[in-house]
């Protein structure tokens, strides 16, 4: 039996085909390398080139592989690109995940883990925001991951398929052993364009909306390391596999920095004071998201390991130092 990880040549799924070969798991790669890369796929991993979507190229995986748990990854993740082509998100995402969730049920994949995002709150404010929060996303990327989730518990109820949703914060950081990171030069996370503007790599970096209703008037989000995250998801199988019943729920730290704050730890970390020029606020942007993620430690025991925004920043610069060198 094999673990189907979608978009594992990206940043997160990297890092997840990592976590599942050092624990012995078959594991196979779908990706179309758009934007992920070949190379960051472990070598123990098998590589399918194609599209999540296809599904008789995913049931043949399934069949020839023996597939019974796939971790899905695979999708458009930019929520300023999702408000001006809302098309191309309900395409790679919600349609995406649509096809790939009949070829499991028609091929009789057992467990499916579904990479979620906390943009399916939406504005939420400054208190942390609990599953039960009223679910009122702001940007076709964060509805076209909602509907995924309400696909899944459909087919669920319909079919003997179990399911968890991890809905993610902000990821950050890199494997501590080095082996992935965050690669693709277009990223837009903000810990990525600050780790690049330290190391010269960028002239300048913007901050999109200094007016929000926070403390310094900067955007406030919750930064998880991306190997605490990739850890939940080995929980979270491992809790399936066990028989436990389909659930959602988020993961983070349940403690927010805004992007001052997160740019001043960059700073401080390289010891490099680069340029920071205001501009407007970005459009489908909320003003606060954090999470309250007490449900992942009791059902789960997550014990986050890399709680630490210094940490995740180091591990952030270090990979684009490596990255710099890997281009020349």
């Amino acid at each position: 039996m094999a673990v189907l990880v979608t978009g594992g040549a990206g940043y997160i799924g990297s890092h997840m085909v990592l976590r599942l070969c050092d624990a012995g798991e078959t594991v196979v790669v779908l990706d179309n390398l758009t934007t992920g890369f070949d190379w960051a796929i472990d070598h123990r991993a098998k590589l399918v080139e194609g599209n999540a979507g296809d599904m008789v190229l995913v049931g043949k995986v399934i069949a020839k592989h023996k597939i019974e748990a796939i971790i899905h990854f695979a999708g458009s993740i930019v929520v300023p690109e999702s408000v001006a082509d809302p098309l191309k998100y309900y395409a790679n995402n919600t349609a995406t995940s649509r096809n790939l969730i009949e070829a499991a049920v028609t091929g009789g994949v057992k467990h499916f883990i579904f990479s979620s995002t906390a943009a399916v709150y939406g504005n939420a404010g400054l208190e942390p925001v609990a599953e039960t929060t009223q679910l009122m996303p702001e940007s076709p990327y964060g509805r076209s991951k909602l509907m995924t989730e309400l696909m899944l518990a459909d087919v669920a109820a319909a079919r003997p398929l179990t399911y968890g949703v991890l809905r993610y914060f902000n990821v950050a950081g890199a494997d501590p052993k080095r082996r992935s990171g965050q690669s693709s030069p277009t990223a837009t996370h903000l810990i990525k364009v600050a780790s690049q503007a330290a190391l010269g790599q960028r002239a300048q970096m913007g901050i999109f909306g200094t007016d929000f209703p926070t403390p310094d008037g900067t955007g406030v989000r919750d930064y998880i390391h991306v190997t605490d995250l990739v850890e939940a998801h080995a929980l979270l199988l491992g809790y399936l596999r066990g028989g436990g019943a389909s659930i959602t729920m988020n993961c983070g730290y349940g403690r927010g920095f805004s992007v001052r704050e997160v740019i001043q730890t960059v700073k401080a970390v390289s010891g490099v004071d680069f340029k920071v020029v205001e501009e407007p606020r970005r459009a489908g942007d909320p003003a606060s998201i954090v999470a309250r993620a007490d449900k992942v430690r009791q059902v789960l025991g997550w014990k986050p390991a890399h709680d630490d925004l210094k940490e995740i920043v180091d591990a952030a610069l270090t990979w684009e130092r490596y990255l710099a060198t890997r281009n020349r």
